[in-house]
C-alpha cells in the first residue's frame, strides 16, 4: 500500500514521504481500516516537527483522524493508532473507539467532524458552559478548529465575534455566520469586542492561537468570562497574569480533548451522537476547502502548518464520496 511517511523531524513538506509499505497489523482489540478520507489537522504538523505531546517512533505516518471502511463495511470514524497514521491506504484503529460515520455527510465532511467538533462542543459545552444569548469570541474562525467552534456556537444561541487575518478569510467567516468578523490585520481586536458588547466584552473566548490572541482576549473578556486554552498555533505559549484573572473575574480553561476518550470515553460517544443529530438538521457541516489526492498530502500538511489554508483540507486516498 501506499503511506506518507516520516522518517527524520523537520517542517512537512521536508520529511513526508510518499512510500510503498506492508499494510499495518491490527493487534488484540484493533482493526484494520481502508482510508477513504484523512483530514488534515495541526497537530499533524506538530508531529512532523516533533513538538506534539505524543511522539510516535520514527519512521511513522501522520494523519489523526479519518473516515473509512472496516473489513466488515462498516463505514466509521477513527484517530488512527500511531505511527499508522490516516495519510495512507489502511490503518489500525483501536475498535473500542470506532464512530459510526453519520450518513448526512460525505467521506470528507464526516472525517472533519471528528476532533475539531468534539474539541469544540466539550470546550464549549463541558468547559465553558456557554449559554444561550452570551458573546463567543472566536480566534482563527476560518481554520478549521475556528470554524467548528464558529458553528456549535450559534448552534448554542450565542453571539459569534469571529477573528482572522485578512480579507479572504473574512468572507469565510462571514458565511460561517459570525455575527461579527472582525479583521486582526487592519482592525483592534479589543476595541471591536469592546464595542459589539457595549463594554462588556466576551463571555467565552475560544483560543486555538496562543501568543497575542490571548493578550487581546484577556483584555476584552468579560465579567466571569472564561477564555478557552485550546491551542498555539502561534507557536507561542502564553504565560497568563494570575493577578489579572484574579482582579477581573474570568477564568483560564485548558481543554485536552483526547484525555477524554481515556477518562471518559462514553462521553465522547455521547458528544458524537449529538454532532451527528446537527448534522442530520444541517445545523453543522464541516467547511471543506480543498479536497486534494494522496500525491497532495505533505503541501497540504506544510500549508496548514503555515496558516494560510481555511477550513479544512482533506486527503482522499481513493474510493471516497
Amino acid at each position: 500500500m501506499q503511506a506518507w511517511r516520516v522518517h527524520r523531524n523537520g517542517e512537512p513538506g521536508e520529511v513526508m514521504r510518499l512510500e510503498e509499505t506492508d499494510r499495518p497489523t491490527p493487534g488484540d482489540g484493533q482493526v484494520l481500516v481502508e482510508v477513504r478520507a484523512a483530514n488534515v489537522n495541526f497537530p499533524d504538523a506538530l508531529l512532523c516537527r516533533g513538538q506534539y505531546q505524543v511522539r510516535p517512533p520514527l519512521p511513522f505516518t501522520p494523519g489523526v483522524e479519518m473516515c473509512g471502511t472496516t473489513e466488515d463495511g462498516r463505514r466509521v470514524l477513527a484517530t488512527p493508532a500511531l505511527p499508522h497514521g490516516g495519510f495512507a491506504d489502511y490503518v489500525v484503529a483501536d475498535e473500542a473507539a470506532l464512530l459510526p460515520a453519520p450518513d448526512a455527510l460525505d467521506d470528507a465532511e464526516a472525517a472533519a467532524l471528528h476532533i475539531g467538533y468534539q474539541t469544540g462542543w466539550f470546550g464549549l459545552h463541558r468547559r465553558a458552559h456557554l449559554q444561550r444569548g452570551e458573546t463567543l469570541l472566536v480566534h482563527a474562525a476560518a481554520g478549521g478548529v475556528g470554524s467548528a467552534a464558529v458553528q456549535l456556537g450559534k448552534a448554542a444561541g450565542a453571539q459569534v465575534i469571529g477573528v482572522v487575518g485578512g480579507p479572504d478569510k473574512a468572507a469565510v467567516a462571514r458565511e460561517l455566520g459570525c455575527d461579527l468578523v472582525i479583521d486582526r490585520r487592519s482592525e483592534d481586536i479589543v476595541a471591536a469586542v469592546k464595542e459589539a458588547t457595549g463594554g462588556r466584552g466576551a463571555d467565552v473566548v475560544y483560543d486555538p492561537v496562543g501568543g497575542d490572541a490571548y493578550a487581546k482576549s484577556a483584555k476584552c473578556v468579560a465579567f466571569e468570562g472564561r477564555i478557552l486554552v485550546v491551542g498555539f498555533a502561534s507557536g507561542v505559549i502564553p504565560t497568563p497574569a494570575l493577578n489579572h484573572a484574579l482582579v477581573k473575574n474570568y477564568s483560564v480553561v485548558g481543554l485536552h480533548w483526547g484525555l477524554y476518550n481515556t477518562k471518559d470515553p462514553a462521553a465522547v460517544r455521547a458528544c458524537h451522537e449529538e454532532l451527528t443529530k446537527l448534522a442530520e438538521q444541517g445545523v453543522v457541516k464541516p467547511l471543506i476547502s480543498e479536497r486534494v489526492t494522496m500525491a497532495g498530502a505533505a503541501d497540504a500538511v506544510q500549508r496548514v502548518a503555515d496558516g494560510t489554508s481555511t477550513g479544512r483540507i482533506v486527503v482522499l486516498p481513493g474510493g471516497a464520496r
